[in-house]
C-alpha cells in the first residue's frame, strides 16, 4: 500500500498514543470512583429495567429495549469478531485482557454518556428526539464549538466505523464462504440499508429489537459449544491471556510478537469498538428511548457493555485461543487475521463452524450499519438541520458499495482515527459535567424504586 498507508498508520498511532489511552482509562476510573462503583452495585437493577413496564411520564421514540438493542447493534458489530481477531493478531492474546479492563470501567463511562444524553435531549421539527454528546456539550458545558467538533467527527466516523469497516468485513466473510464478488455484496447491502433507513428511528428500533437478540444467541451458542469441546484448554488459555497482558507475547508461527504497550493499545482501542464506551456516539440511541428519568435509561444502557465485550468478545477470544489457530499463516505465508482467523477457529472445532462465524458476522455488521447510519444522521442534523438528514442517508448508502472492496487494514486504520477524534472532546465533556452526573444519579436513586428507606451509598 506504500507511503500512504504508512502515513495513515502513523496518524493512528499518534491519536491512539499514551495520552488518549490514559484519558480513556482514566475517565472510566474517575467516573467509577465518583459513582462509587455504580456499574457493579446496580447492574442487576439495570438488567431488570430492560423488560420493566414503562413508567408514567415517559417520552421518546422507541422503547427501553429497542434503544438498548440499537445501542448493542451499533456496538457489537464486527468488533466482536474481526475486532477481537485483529487485536490478538497485532497485540497478542494479552489484548483480550485489556478489553476486559476497558469494559469494567467503560460501564461507568457508558452510564454517564447515556444519562447526559437523555437529560439534555430535545425534540426536533420532525417530532424525533435528538440527543447525545453534541447536545450535552452545548447545553451542559456551554461549548458549542466543542459540540460542532464532535458532530463533525461523528458524521465522518459513522461512515468509517459504522459503514466501511462493517461492509468490508461482511464482503470478506461472504467472499470466503460463497465466493461472491465484493462489489455485488456492496450493492445488495446498499439496497437493503436504504430500505431500512426510510422508516427512520422507529423502523430502526423495531429492526434491531428483533435482529440483535437472535444474532447474539446464535453466535454465543456456537462459541460456547466449541469452548466446552476444548474445556481442558481453557485454564491454560486464560493463563496465557493474563500473562501476555503484563509481559507481552513472544513470536510464534506467523505472529511477530507483541509488547505490553501494544497489547494495551490494541485491547483498549478494540474494546472501544466492541462497546463504544468513551465514544459517546451510542448515547444518541439512549436519547431516543421512551423513559421518565435519565438515570433509568443510563442504567439500562450500561448493561450492554456486559454483553458486547465481556460475553461476546470473550467467546471469540477464547475460541481463537483454545483451537490453536493463533499464529497460523495462509498460503502466502502471511498470518491469518480478521474474519479469516475467526472462521478458521470455529471451523477447526465443529463442522459448519465457518457458517456460524460468517452468518454471525453478517448479522452483527449489518445491525451496526443501521445503528451508525442513525448516529451519523443525527450528528449531521445537528450541524445542518433536519432537511440535511436525507442527503446524509443517500451519501451513507452510496458509500457502502466501494466500502465493500477496500483493503481491510486500511479500513480499520481509518476507523481507528475517526473514533479517536471523537473520544477526546467527549471525555473532556464527561469530566466537565461530572457534578451533573453525580447529582442526577443521586436524585434518581432517592426518588426511584432503588430507595428502600435505608441509608443510600454516598457519592463524592
Amino acid at each position: 500500500m506504500g507511503p500512504f498507508y504508512s502515513y495513515i498508520n502513523q496518524v493512528r498511532d499518534w491519536i491512539w498514543g499514551a495520552p488518549t489511552l490514559a484519558l480513556l482509562i482514566g475517565t472510566g476510573v474517575y467516573l467509577t470512583f465518583i459513582l462509587r462503583g455504580l456499574q457493579f452495585r446496580y447492574l442487576w437493577y439495570g438488567v431488570k429495567q430492560i423488560f420493566a413496564k414503562r413508567k408514567e411520564g415517559s417520552i421518546g421514540d422507541i422503547s427501553h429495549f429497542e434503544a438498548l438493542m440499537t445501542s448493542l447493534g451499533g456496538a457489537i458489530g464486527t468488533g466482536a469478531i474481526v475486532g477481537v481477531s485483529t487485536a490478538i493478531a497485532i497485540g497478542g492474546l494479552g489484548a483480550l485482557f485489556w478489553m476486559w479492563v476497558m469494559a469494567f470501567f467503560g460501564m461507568a463511562t457508558k452510564y454517564s454518556e447515556s444519562l447526559l444524553a437523555v437529560k439534555y435531549r430535545e425534540i426536533d421539527k420532525r417530532g424525533e428526539m435528538i440527543g447525545g454528546p453534541m447536545e450535552y456539550m452545548e447545553k451542559g458545558l456551554g461549548k458549542r464549538w466543542m459540540a460542532i467538533l464532535f458532530a463533525t467527527f461523528g458524521s465522518v466516523a459513522a461512515i468509517g466505523t459504522g459503514n466501511l469497516v462493517q461492509v468490508n468485513s461482511i464482503a470478506e466473510a461472504v467472499s470466503s464462504i460463497w465466493f461472491m464478488s465484493p462489489w455485488i455484496t456492496g450493492v445488495v447491502l446498499a439496497v437493503i440499508t436504504g430500505l431500512v433507513l426510510v422508516g427512520g428511528v422507529r423502523s430502526i428500533g423495531h429492526f434491531t429489537g428483533v435482529l440483535v437478540p437472535i444474532m447474539s444467541l446464535f453466535y454465543i451458542g456456537g462459541g460456547v459449544i466449541i469452548i466446552f469441546l476444548h474445556i481442558d484448554q481453557v485454564p491454560s488459555a486464560i493463563g496465557m491471556i493474563i500473562s501476555s497482558a503484563f509481559h507481552g507475547q513472544a513470536a510464534t508461527g506467523g505472529f511477530m510478537g507483541a509488547s505490553v504497550i501494544t497489547a494495551i493499545q490494541m485491547g483498549v482501542s478494540r474494546g472501544v469498538f466492541s462497546n463504544e464506551a468513551g465514544l459517546g456516539i451510542s448515547s444518541i440511541a439512549a436519547a431516543a428511548a421512551k423513559t421518565d428519568a435519565p438515570g433509568r435509561q443510563a442504567m439500562i444502557t450500561m448493561t450492554g457493555t456486559l454483553l458486547s465485550t465481556l460475553i461476546v468478545c470473550t467467546i471469540t477470544g477464547l475460541v481463537i485461543a483454545v483451537t490453536g489457530v493463533f499464529g497460523q499463516v495462509d498460503e502466502s505465508g502471511k498470518m491469518i487475521n480478521g474474519a479469516v482467523m475467526a472462521i478458521g477457529a470455529f471451523n477447526s472445532a465443529i463442522s459448519g463452524g465457518n457458517y456460524i462465524v460468517s452468518i454471525g458476522l453478517i448479522l452483527f455488521a449489518f445491525s451496526t450499519v443501521i445503528a451508525w447510519a442513525y448516529y451519523g444522521e443525527k450528528c449531521f442534523e445537528y450541524l445542518f438541520g433536519e432537511k440535511a438528514v436525507y442527503y446524509y442517508r443517500v451519501l451513507f448508502v452510496v458509500l457502502i458499495i466501494p466500502g465493500a472492496a477496500l483493503d481491510l487494514e486500511l479500513v480499520w486504520a481509518f476507523a481507528d482515527i475517526s473514533n479517536g477524534l471523537m473520544i477526546i472532546p467527549n471525555l473532556i465533556a464527561l469530566v466537565g459535567l461530572s457534578k451533573v452526573i453525580v447529582s442526577e444519579t443521586r436524585s434518581f436513586i432517592i426518588t426511584s424504586d432503588l430507595e428502600t428507606g435505608k441509608k443510600q451509598h454516598g457519592m463524592a
